[in-house]
């Protein structure tokens, strides 16, 4: 923490004396690192206008998942999901976030079955029916990034596969009920994770969310196998993704060697991913991008 004066300006870009404005907040949070929890710095938490910023930034992602869902079809190349995310993102006046983050080629992840997560479109790559698909959508819009994703199942699909995905997106879904202030990120990963277990999945450990909002990643590590009472206290501004990656088989995934990029399921079975970014707030949180 910033050792500020009573009466000095606030770290957060308010105007505000310290005393006005987030003192309270920061000695709520020496508190509960005396008692040696895990507590955010100040450049994890969002002023006021950064968090309009991204909500700004999400607007844009979520048009650009509208756009693909209004599309997706079987016969249709994950190389032309790509050029449909770019096309619109570039319109709309952003920057698609992967789009040679670290080395990635394309402008959107697209993961099918086995696939858990950072599929790279490929012209060859022809969606088929009875498939499942994550599409995976970052933008960088004015500098602030926001981040989510979807399942589309592709035509009819077999009812274990539907099942997963809609398990799936509950799992999100509880995720966001149990986004509170001043509990912990574990507390909302235990409830993930009991959910994914009751319906007889498992949720891969080596992945989770992260902090974003001012860079495509960010702290803290979302991990959604953790149990309750751990990992980072929540408080209001802090910016994070719920993604857990939840397995119909095992948990473990490997990556391809080849590309570097593209993680499977190591059992061969399928995996399914919903995304949304949310803003922790007062009284609960806020989902800025779903």
């Amino acid at each position: 923490m910033i050792k500020l004066g009573r009466n000095d300006l606030c770290w957060c870009g308010s105007g505000k004396k310290y005393k006005k404005c987030h003192e309270a907040f920061d000695e709520k949070i020496i508190q509960f690192a005396r008692q040696g929890h895990i507590v955010p710095s100040h450049d994890i938490i969002k002023t006021p206008e950064q968090i309009e910023g991204i909500r700004e930034s999400g607007k844009i992602n979520i048009a650009v998942l509208d756009y693909v869902a209004e599309r997706i079809k079987p016969g249709v190349s994950t190389e032309e999901i790509d050029q449909w995310v770019y096309e619109k993102t570039t319109q709309m006046g952003a920057i698609p976030a992967p789009l040679n983050y670290c080395g990635f080629p394309k402008s959107v992840c697209t993961s099918i079955d086995e696939v858990v997560c950072h599929g790279i479109p490929d012209k060859n790559r022809i969606l088929q029916e009875g498939e499942i698909i994550n599409i995976d959508v970052s933008t960088i819009y004015k500098g602030y990034y926001s981040d989510s994703s979807r399942m589309f199942c592709i035509g009819e699909v077999s009812e274990e596969k539907r099942k997963l995905v809609e398990v799936t997106k509950e799992c999100v879904e509880i995720g966001i009920k149990h986004v509170k202030p001043w509990t912990f990120l574990g507390d909302m990963s235990e409830e993930i994770n009991k959910h994914a277990m009751k319906n007889g999945y498992t949720i891969v450990r080596e992945i989770g969310g992260h902090g974003v909002g001012l860079e495509f990643h960010e702290d803290p590590f979302v991990c959604y196998v953790a149990p309750k009472g751990t990992e980072m206290l929540m408080v209001p501004g802090m910016v994070f993704t719920i993604e857990p990656m939840v397995n119909m088989g095992q948990p473990d995934v490997y990556t391809d060697e080849e590309d570097g990029w593209t993680v499977y399921t190591e059992d061969g079975l399928p995996s399914a991913q919903w995304e949304v970014t949310v803003v922790v707030t007062e009284d609960g949180c806020e989902v800025l991008v779903y």
